[in-house]
């Protein structure tokens, strides 16, 4: 039997930060921002939120998706560049406000593409039968890393959590291959120093045609073909690369997830995050073929077709 999403769960912060509210605050516009990356709105955590409480209650909605209780937990992977602090680590601080008591847990840092490399870790511990349960959280607060008076970036990222259980799913659904890579050479093109710093037109490059190229060999791996794909999830990073994509695996536009333009760049939270609107929306619905595909700061990549369905 394959790995698969038994469970999934998002949380998204209240606060609204529009296009309009980013103009009073540096050099911008509406038109531009949304021209150039497909973004209207992005969330903020408050003060008093941190990457550890988004990941707590999107990790409790996933849990109570799957039908299972925190003491059936195994392993938690927390996928994020933006911790609380260096250490504990995130998965450690949500092990024990959910009580999942027999679970290891670690944080892994792979930035945007962080989640699709807990789903493939996760993939490895079920169907070896090392685990039952293992839950992949992808969660930032981008917020305190974003330089708010530089009007590339600031524009970018939202903050936000999704969570979901890895288990066991029934014959023909779940991960039915995957890719992951990186290319060191391409680190110094995003990166934190106090905070993000990126070279916007060598990572567009870089993930116009990584994207497509990842998205592509995963159908292959799978022995499939382009039309047999239902959705495809990218990376919400920006609508020109997510176009690119989609145009790559000549996909009509309706069979895309863009919540880029709602909740902005959330890094290793945006693919659960999109998984869920789409679910929500009946975009996806059991037996789908969904591909997901993200890129990062490392650069790292990787993309997974996946049988949808428990």
């Amino acid at each position: 039997m394959n790995a698969g999403i038994k469970g999934i769960g998002r949380y998204l912060p209240e606060k609204v930060l529009t296009n309009a509210d980013l103009e009073k605050m540096v050099d911008t516009s509406d038109e531009w921002i949304r021209t150039r990356t497909g973004i209207e709105e992005r969330r903020v955590a408050d003060d008093n939120t941190d990457t550890s409480d988004m990941a707590y209650e999107a990790s409790l909605k996933a849990i109570a998706d799957a039908g299972i209780a925190p003491e059936d937990i195994d392993l938690i992977m927390v996928a994020t560049v933006t911790p609380d602090q260096p250490f504990p680590s995130v998965a450690c601080m949500i092990q024990e406000r959910l009580g999942a008591k027999k679970a290891a847990a670690f944080d892994l840092s792979a930035a945007c593409a962080g989640f699709m490399y807990g789903l493939v870790m996760a993939k490895q511990f079920i169907e070896s039968d090392t685990y039952q349960n293992v839950l992949v959280v992808g969660v930032e607060k981008l917020s305190k890393i974003t330089d708010w008076d530089d009007r590339n970036t600031a524009v970018l990222f939202g903050d936000g959590a999704g969570a979901a259980v890895v288990s066991k799913v029934s014959e023909g659904h779940g991960i039915l291959s995957f890719e992951l890579g990186a290319d060191g050479t391409g680190a110094k093109h995003l990166y934190q120093d106090e905070h993000i710093i990126m070279n916007g037109r060598e990572v567009f490059k870089f993930a116009v045609r990584q994207m497509g190229e990842s998205a592509v060999n995963v159908i292959e791996k799978a022995n499939l073909t382009k039309e047999d794909v239902d959705f495809l999830i990218p990376h919400q990073a920006n609508i020109r690369i997510m176009e690119a994509a989609r145009q790559r695996l000549d996909l009509p536009d309706d069979k895309m997830s863009k919540t880029v333009k709602k909740y902005g760049n959330t890094s290793a939270a945006s693919i659960p995050i999109s998984i869920v609107e789409e679910l929500e929306n009946g975009k996806i619905k059991d037996g789908d073929l969904i591909v997901m595909v993200g890129f990062g700061g490392g650069l790292t990549w990787g993309a997974i077709a996946l049988r949808w369905g428990k």
